[in-house]
């Protein structure tokens, strides 16, 4: 399945991260694809504040490639920049592979998983408009628990 929206200001694709953020559980993954500048990092703070069982800073982990929190209800958060990778076999070296099925794992440049890319995983990619702050945001899925988790955003 698929949704597109059209994200009109930094407040409105917040927004919409933390409504996502209230549907997700353990196993969720997240893959996040845009240019630089296309408001990944954005929309991954968001959801990820949205989930913290404790208020805290959510740098991007562009230089430490992944960042990990604790969640509402014993959850984990990993939130992973892949930018900087080369090679998949160092996705496996930062323990990525393993956090998959029992964490959410919200990854930026999913292009870098190659074979290692999540059949299960929703994905979002954001395109910026010639509209300043706009966002095009969609969301594509096959795993039948999304459906669940996106009507509210289904129109």
């Amino acid at each position: 399945m698929q949704i597109s929206v059209s994200l009109n200001s930094a407040d409105e694709t917040a927004l919409f991260a933390r409504r996502l953020g209230t549907y997700l559980t353990a196993g969720d993954t997240i893959l996040l694809t845009g240019d630089v500048g296309a408001g990944k990092t954005h929309l991954a703070r968001a959801l990820i504040q949205s989930m913290l069982s404790v208020p805290e800073d959510v740098p991007s982990p562009t230089f430490t490639l992944v960042q990990t929190y604790d969640a509402r209800d014993g959850i984990e958060i990993w939130h992973a920049d892949l930018y900087r990778l080369n090679d998949p076999s160092e996705i496996e070296e930062l323990g990525l592979t393993d956090a998959l099925p029992q964490a959410v794992c919200i990854i930026e440049w999913p292009d870098r998983l190659s074979s290692l890319r999540p059949e299960d995983a929703l994905d979002i990619t954001l395109v910026a408009t010639d509209v300043e702050d706009q966002r095009i945001l969609t969301a594509v899925w096959t795993d039948p628990r999304w459906d669940t988790k996106l009507t509210d955003f289904i129109e």
